[in-house]
């Protein structure tokens, strides 16, 4: 099994659908990694939660070689990125990789720190308890580890297509858990799914329902009565400079801890190599140690309360003369907020599936001509006709600058920041055209 390789994001529509073929309208942005954990919002319980559920039959699945590929999803239009200029250090966002790789290539100098995916119940050895010995030399990390540890899990994937392992998140006593969706897509139909609790109790899972273009997935632990669910904070309140915590499996090391700080809110994130398995994400920023394996994860404040699902990380491009490639953490992780993935999940567990806010605009960076590489908005190339943008008054050539008070300066800006809303919510864009600044309101469409 081998890891995906950086990969450059394909110009497509921010708000509307994938990209025309038109070559100009391509997305000039940083590319990301993903690993990631985390889930989200207030405690909450799904449809029906106390009524018995039947123990479903577990199918029989092929191993396979590979690891968990990055969801389908669409990003930005913008400007064509010009080659890669000699001796300029570039990040760029190498594929979405889900964990300890376990089997041949790559994976096999981990493999031997990896649980075995193969086994089908007990304690693992690799599984530790967090327990506070020496309360009087504990740190908040310490007080956050104990609190939360509990609530996050591994996730192991084996099919046709490959097999890896990440992490995931526990959302209900009876076995309802948050991950990635790129850490559950990389084995393709069929693919069987085991989850590994702190204890070490191992349990066959389901997939209730992804979604790609957030990575998100919900699980099903069959058999599971007794889990221990994660709080959930709002994460519209984290703040720059608060205390992060990550908690998952990297490469295969349950139970991992790792702290920092939040480094920024509201960043977007542009991840994937071409149209299929590109997205846009409105990330949490952190410092806090993620890496493959991570996946899936719990980023955590210093209550111990869950504010994002860790999904991706910066690393240095290779192929820049003096620079070597690096697949790990360089102090750059993306998490997907809170809110939005304990919306996600909640729509997934209802109805198997997840909406996401719709403008109905493609668009690409504007500049002021000096230096594209210098976004000054979100220059809009088409509007869909009967959208939010439509009855709003949206026309091609206006410039997009904000949306609320967050500034615009880029296509994939604006992508992620339509993405931090739900559905219905109603927006006020600013927007630039012929020399002259105005503000509209826009009520947002809804997509699956």
């Amino acid at each position: 099994m081998t890891e995906q390789g950086h990969r450059p994001v394909p110009g497509t529509d921010p708000v509307a659908g994938p990209p025309t073929g038109d070559e100009e309208n391509r997305t000039a942005t940083a590319q990301f990694p993903s690993y990631g954990y985390g889930s989200t919002g207030s405690p909450w319980a799904p449809p029906n939660a106390t009524a018995p559920q039947p123990a479903p039959q577990p199918p029989s699945y092929p191993g396979y070689g590979g690891h968990p590929t990055p969801p389908a999803t669409e990003t930005p239009a913008a400007a064509a990125p010009a080659a890669a200029r000699t001796g300029r250090l570039r990040i760029g966002l190498a594929g979405l990789v889900a964990g300890a790789l376990i089997g041949g290539g790559a994976g096999a100098g981990v493999a031997v720190l990896a649980d075995d995916p193969a086994a089908t119940s007990g304690t693992g050895s690799a599984a530790q308890t967090v327990v506070i010995e020496n309360p009087e030399s504990a740190t908040t990390a310490t007080a956050v580890a104990a609190k939360a540890a509990a609530s996050v899990v591994t996730v192991y994937v084996s099919g046709s297509s490959g097999s890896g392992s990440g992490s995931g998140v526990v959302l209900t006593a009876d076995g309802y858990a948050l991950t990635n969706n790129h850490v559950v897509a990389g084995g393709g139909n069929g693919s069987a799914v085991q989850v590994r609790t702190s204890d070490g109790t191992l349990y066959d899972a389901e997939i209730v329902g992804t979604d790609p273009a957030s990575d998100l997935a919900v699980l099903r632990l069959d058999g599971a009565d007794d889990l221990t669910p994660a709080t959930f904070a709002d994460s519209d309140d984290v703040q720059v400079g608060d205390i992060a915590v990550a908690i998952g499996a990297p490469l295969g090391l349950t139970n991992t801890v790792t702290d920092g700080i939040i480094s920024a809110t509201d960043r977007a994130v542009a991840t994937g190599s071409t149209q299929d398995d590109a997205t846009v994400l409105d990330a949490l920023q952190t410092d806090a140690a993620i890496n493959p394996g991570n996946s899936g994860g719990a980023l955590v404040n210093g209550a111990g309360e869950v504010i994002g699902i860790n999904t991706a990380i910066a690393t240095v491009a290779s192929g820049v003369p003096g620079s070597q490639s690096q697949a790990g953490n360089i102090g750059v992780g993306f998490a997907i907020p809170s809110n939005t993935a304990e919306r996600i999940a909640r729509e997934i567990i209802e109805t198997g599936s997840a909406t996401r806010a719709f403008l109905g605009v493609t668009a690409r960076n504007a500049s002021d001509g000096r230096n594209a590489e210098v976004g000054t908005g979100a220059e809009i190339n088409s509007v869909e006709p009967d959208s939010a943008a439509a009855d709003a008054g949206l026309r091609p050539g206006d410039v997009v600058t904000a949306v609320g008070d967050r500034p615009v300066t880029s296509s994939t800006e604006l992508t992620a920041a339509i993405r931090s809303h739900a559905p219905g919510e109603t927006v006020e864009l600013t927007l630039r055209s012929g020399g002259e600044e105005r503000t509209v309101e826009v009520a947002l469409g809804s997509t699956g």
